[in-house]
């Protein structure tokens, strides 16, 4: 389960502008977790969302930035992909980016947007993510062909300082499977959809994630909420006294899987806040807290045994090397430049996983030493305590995860086929090598699984730390294979990957 975040949704309104650092800085001294700032670059009384949200990453110095969400029709992808991983880098690791699909379409169109429909809307959403994770991934130019958005031969970087998380902000079934199928988080709101909404919704997304084969509880809830603090109840959500916030909160967490909460102050913004940050969020955090060790066990009684990756027959030991297929080399003179060009193309996207690899080394070694600098997370890293690296860590390791499994299955679906229709004989190296993803599939729930413990427990540094040697060893050879085998074919063949 993710770390119980807490923050301030607040509005970018021009005229207020004072009052809005004020609270911000309010909000960062305070100790909550994140601002929020929604996005809609047409109405003409608000701040632009991105360059206030510099002007907060300089003001503040703990709190993350998070755009709740950002009007895509209006934000090319590409664009925007590089302006948060450089307000991520100025920032030092702070930044989390919500996405919307956008809507009144009138104001859109007024700005010079495309008017969508709701299916063409969710469509280009859909590409932006594929776009905005290209251009942080370290590797060669980049060449996507979308119905909405393209990309043709686009430079990936800067790389953020840390994995950016993709927050979709959904309330509908479209919206939410699509979040499920793609999102680090979700962003909903009380204002839109109530508690009870919200419970019936999360059943759509974590069906959804499951049929992806992904861990609902991977994703992170995040709910922008509004209320009264007052001193007797009401009759409404988050209405009463602060201790009659956290009981409803904290049942928001376990119905829900809610883990995080964002407070779109009222009138008296101040007194808000603070009750928020003072008050509402410790008592939500010691409720779970209690709740969570009562669940995995007291005090003197055997707790869970934790995850390992030490099973009599771990999954990485099917990957036999000595029966792998060898395939006749052919002379590369006989290629073009472009054709060799084509073929070094797979050495280059196998180079950007070798690379994040070393991350997922360093990573793990600098956590296990309790110092926490680690290649692209060292200024996140540093700014955080012992239990927020491990769960940078764990963030960092299912970010690598899910990108790994998006370019096995990019082969699997698109690759292979495409090498087989032309040169049959690579049948037996193509059925090796999609047995071996199937093996480093397998590796990878593993490791997974030894990250979500180490939430829990720092000891499992040493399940998390056994996972990515054995699965350094594994992938350095499956590279090593399939590259020795298909390079020249995907040369030969003019097979575009």
């Amino acid at each position: 389960m993710h770390d119980l975040w807490f923050g301030a949704f607040l509005s970018p309104e021009a005229e207020g502008r004072e009052r809005l650092l004020r609270h911000v800085t309010l909000a960062d001294r305070l100790g909550l977790d994140l601002v929020g700032v929604q996005d809609h670059p047409y109405q003409e009384g608000f701040l632009d969302t991105w360059t206030l949200l510099s002007v907060v990453a300089a003001r503040t110095e703990r709190i993350r930035l998070v755009p709740d969400v950002v009007n895509v029709p209006l934000r090319p992808p590409a664009v925007l992909a590089r302006a948060a991983a450089s307000l991520d880098l100025l920032s030092g690791g702070r930044v989390e980016l919500g996405l919307g699909a956008g809507a009144f379409w009138d104001a859109i169109a007024a700005m010079g947007g495309r008017r969508l429909s709701p299916g063409e809307s969710i469509e280009a959403l859909a590409e932006a993510v594929t776009v905005l994770r290209a251009l942080w991934t370290p590797g060669a130019p980049v060449t996507f062909e979308g119905t909405h958005h393209r990309l043709r031969g686009a430079k990936p970087g800067p790389l953020p300082a840390h994995p950016i998380g993709i927050w979709i902000g959904a309330m509908k079934r479209r919206m939410l499977e699509l979040t499920g199928r793609m999102g680090d988080g979700w962003l909903t709101s009380s204002f839109h959809s109530p508690p009870e909404a919200v419970a019936r919704q999360a059943k759509v997304l974590d069906a959804a994630a499951e049929d992806a084969g992904r861990d609902p509880a991977g994703i992170r809830k995040v709910y922008n909420v509004g209320g009264v603090f007052s001193p007797l109840p009401g009759r409404g959500f988050l209405e009463g006294p602060a201790a009659l916030w956290a009981e409803q909160l904290t049942e928001l967490v376990f119905e829900v899987g809610m883990t995080g909460f964002v407070l779109a102050p009222g009138e008296d913004a101040e007194r808000d806040l603070r009750a928020f940050a003072e008050e509402v969020a410790p008592a939500v955090r010691e409720a779970v807290s209690k709740e969570t060790a009562r669940e995995r066990g007291a005090p003197g009684e055997p707790a869970e045994a934790p995850v390992t990756l030490s099973s009599p027959a771990p999954a990485w030991a099917d990957l036999d090397e000595d029966d792998r297929p060898r395939m006749p080399k052919r002379d590369p003179a006989a290629l073009t430049p472009e054709q060799l060009r084509m073929g070094r193309h797979l050495v280059q996207v196998h180079n950007g996983y070798r690379q994040e690899l070393r991350q997922v080394q360093d990573a793990v070694e600098q956590v296990a030493a309790g110092q926490g600098d680690a290649g692209a997370l060292r200024s996140a890293i540093n700014r955080l305590s012992v239990r927020q690296n491990h769960w940078t860590l764990g963030t960092f390791c299912a970010t690598f995860n899910r990108l790994l499994t998006v370019h096995h299955t990019i082969e699997d679906e698109s690759m292979f086929p495409a090498i087989l229709e032309r040169d049959s004989t690579l049948a037996p190296v193509i059925k090796k090598l999609e047995q071996e993803h199937e093996v480093i599939a397998e590796m990878l729930g593993e490791l997974d699984a030894a990250c979500v413990a180490l939430l829990a427990d720092p000891a499992a540094i040493e399940q998390v730390r056994a996972g990515v040697d054995r699965l350094v060893q594994v992938l350095s050879s499956h590279f090593a294979y399939e590259e020795e085998e298909l390079v020249e074919p995907i040369a030969r063949l003019g097979i575009r990957i």
